[in-house]
């Protein structure tokens, strides 16, 4: 018997997005740290590298090879990031900024439920095709930590 695997993405609700944020902040602050220090050492060995041509041999030159290898390294290191993030059923979209979109429903279509790394729960969403920009509060809605408002009509 041969297992299907679905192409569909998995949906959340927000109660299940919060429940998954222990694992998701966890991955995603070793996912920023990284990508920070990343770009912060790419930016600095371009700079270095700017004009010049490498000779084997040179320990300098040895000194950047290696500086360009450790750069590698951690790129593949944030991909594996990515594919754990992606492996829950979540959408990284920004490493240096902790930016994770998971797809869910509200009010009957498909959006993405929006969260950044030191947020406390996932209270924001944005349209399929919208970005960080353009996310809504969501207001007015339960959350993991509030319970629904309840009636004060008198009638």
């Amino acid at each position: 018997m041969t297992a299907q695997v679905s192409s569909a993405p998995r949906l959340f609700t927000i109660r299940e997005a919060n429940a998954t944020l222990p694992l998701v902040r966890a991955i995603t602050r070793d996912m920023v740290e990284v990508a920070k220090d990343l770009v912060d050492r790419r930016d600095r060995l371009q700079a270095l590298l700017a004009g010049r041509k490498l000779s084997p041999g040179n320990p300098y030159d040895d000194e950047l090879v290696q500086m360009k290898e450790d750069l590698e390294r951690d790129a593949i290191r944030i991909r594996e990031y990515v594919e754990e993030l992606q492996q829950l059923g979540a959408e990284p979209k920004s490493a240096t900024d902790g930016l994770v979109d998971f797809p869910g429903v509200l009010d009957g279509r498909h959006v993405y439920f929006c969260w950044k790394l030191g947020e406390e729960e996932v209270s924001h969403w944005h349209e399929i095709g919208g970005s960080y920009a353009t996310r809504m509060p969501l207001t007015g809605r339960p959350s993991r930590n509030q319970p629904p408002p309840r009636s004060t009509s008198l009638s």
